[in-house]
């Protein structure tokens, strides 16, 4: 069952193109990444309503902010961490980065045990002054190197052939609404039991919601480039623009629409 959400607030995006900025809102224009496991978002962060989403939250600010669980507990710091699906509310604006990770990710996971065993207000530092003005990508990269437990295979070379012939096929497969691990495994030569074990271990995040994550880039690339909403939902291998949103809700606490706000984005390659 789908947790209650709320989207009329982006925890860290520009506004819409032409918006008048508020005395909060930095003048340069806020960033976006997406990777599979990893939305990020560097600029603004602003207060929201009271939502939740699936993905583990971490914004990193260069002042301190303040979020407030469903409790009515207010936690305060440069970096805050909230668990999966917890109901929380962002009250103060400052500049920084927010990430949301697929709690199923080693990064994701060691924030929401973090969070669950530390409190959300955690003490490490928000981000090296070095990096307050670097791209989006470099941040990021910073703060997932500290959060994760263990290395996970960083290169094809320390990866099963099968496993990077996986991960060369995904992107021209998702579009297929159809095609499932099954049908991965079967056209790199593995069972899909074997297939999901290797996939798991050596990418640091399981098939399925790796699949999800290939989805929700090709969506938000087309939808960016002109598409509307159903045939960018059509493209990326969603049923229709309806479970394509609903998606977006469940995962992050936001639209597409709202998604599309960001005036940069970082797809990597083969978006």
């Amino acid at each position: 069952m789908e947790k209650a959400l709320v989207t009329d607030g982006v925890s860290a995006t520009p506004p819409a193109s032409g918006g008048a900025r508020t005395p909060d809102e930095s003048p340069r224009r806020a960033t976006a990444l997406l990777r599979p496991g990893i939305l990020a978002f560097g600029g603004a962060i602003r207060p929201t309503a009271l939502h939740a989403h699936h993905t583990v939250q971490l914004l990193a600010a260069r002042t301190p902010i303040t979020v407030m669980d469903a409790g009515g507990v207010r936690h305060r710091g440069t970096r805050i961490i909230v668990p999966a699906d917890a109901p929380h509310r962002i009250e103060t604006a400052a500049e920084g980065a927010a990430l949301y990770l697929d709690p199923e990710t080693a990064a994701g996971a060691a924030a929401d045990r973090r969070a669950h065993a530390g409190g959300w207000a955690d003490d490490q530092p928000a981000l090296p002054a070095t990096l307050a003005g670097a791209p989006i990508a470099e941040q990021v990269a910073a703060i997932v190197r500290e959060l994760r437990c263990a290395p996970t295979a960083a290169n094809g070379a320390q990866r099963h052939g099968a496993v990077t012939e996986a991960l060369r096929l995904l992107p021209s497969l998702v579009p297929d609404h159809s095609i499932r691990g099954s049908d991965v495994a079967k056209r790199v030569g593995l069972s899909p039991a074997r297939l999901s074990h290797l996939f798991a271990e050596q990418v640091g995040m399981p098939l399925r919601p790796y699949m999800l994550w290939l989805r929700l880039r090709v969506a938000i690339g087309r939808f960016r480039s002109g598409d509307d909403l159903a045939a960018a939902a059509h493209a990326a291998g969603f049923d229709d623009s309806t479970q394509l949103t609903r998606t977006c809700r469940r995962t992050f606490g936001l639209t597409p629409a709202a998604l599309h706000r960001a005036d940069q984005w970082d797809l990597g390659d083969g978006a």
